[in-house]
């Protein structure tokens, strides 16, 4: 009850029994508060459904690996987002997502997949949308993902500190954000 929100920049099975597995999604579902996935929480309890459904989505492998990332943003009006260039690249490793939709989030940030090699080994989606940073409801409480962060440069940049500023504030309900699910716009 003391927190706003709760930051993973995790990976894999944490060390938490089911009851504070269900106190996690109650705290966001059910007392309304934030949740903010950065970069490996998608690689966070992979084997815990709810969990995915809560982030919206999981790791699906990095094909590109680290490279000069075109990225798109879909939402400029979106807490952090307004000062960058609607088209922009930044040097990071970007995480193609699976149990993903847009039917039930609002896709911020993606990658410019007109821009990347899409037959590479370990590409598996076939519709080209890439999403890298999402937000949306879940039950009462905030849930923002960004899968930026692997690389230095995201994090020493200061447009990408005042990009994650502003996303902290929207988890944690100060600043307004749209995450009315919206279709991929068309190229």
């Amino acid at each position: 009850d003391g927190f706003d929100a709760i930051v993973f920049f995790t990976d894999g099975d944490l060390d938490m029994d089911d009851s504070q597995k269900a106190d996690l999604l109650s705290f966001v579902r059910d007392d309304g508060k934030g949740f903010l996935g950065i970069h490996s929480a998608t690689i966070t309890f992979t084997s815990w459904p709810e969990y995915g459904r809560m982030l919206g989505g999981y790791f699906d492998e990095h094909p590109w690996g680290e490279f000069q990332a075109p990225l798109v943003v879909e939402a400029p009006e979106f807490p952090g987002l307004g000062h960058f260039p609607l088209r922009f690249s930044a040097l990071d490793e970007i995480y193609q997502i699976k149990a993903f939709s847009r039917d039930n989030l609002r896709v911020l940030l993606r990658l410019d997949a007109g821009k990347v090699d899409l037959t590479r080994e370990g590409v598996h989606r076939k519709d080209g949308d890439f999403a890298v940073a999402w937000a949306k409801t879940y039950g009462k409480g905030r849930v923002l993902y960004n899968g930026l962060g692997h690389t230095a440069e995201v994090w020493e940049r200061p447009d990408f500190q005042k990009m994650w500023k502003e996303m902290v504030l929207w988890t944690l309900g100060i600043r307004a954000g749209d995450v009315t699910p919206r279709p991929k716009p068309a190229e």
